[in-house]
Order: C-alpha cells, then structure tokens, then sequence
C-alpha cells in the first residue's frame, strides 16, 4: 500500500488499527502530510515492531 492509498483511506484503518491495538491514542495514529516517518516511529515504538512490519500490519489492513 503506498502514500496515496494510506492517506485516502486514513480514516478507516485508524479505526481498524485502534481496534486491533486498543492502547493506540488517536496522537499515536495522527497523520500529516510529509510526517509519514514521524507516525510510523511513534507506531513502531508503542507497538515494539520495526517500520516494516508496521507497514505491513497497515497494508493488510
């Protein structure tokens, strides 16, 4: 799944991920334009996986 399709759907996988990790807060899964990294380190080190496995768990969502 790229950029485009991670920023169109945002929403939707929000609530899956929230649901999938409830001590998720909606600052941990907060998406702005060109922070992309930034949300994915804040996702890797509250969830203990690498970046690539977070994009993984996002693109199977």
């Amino acid at each position: 799944m790229n950029t485009t399709e991670i920023k169109g759907n945002w929403n939707e996988l929000k609530g899956k991920l929230k649901q999938k990790y409830a001590d998720l807060t909606d600052d941990d899964l907060l998406y702005a334009e060109g922070k992309e990294d930034e949300m994915l380190g804040k996702l890797e080190q509250k969830l203990g996986k690498s970046k690539d496995e977070v994009r993984k768990i996002i693109a199977e969502l």
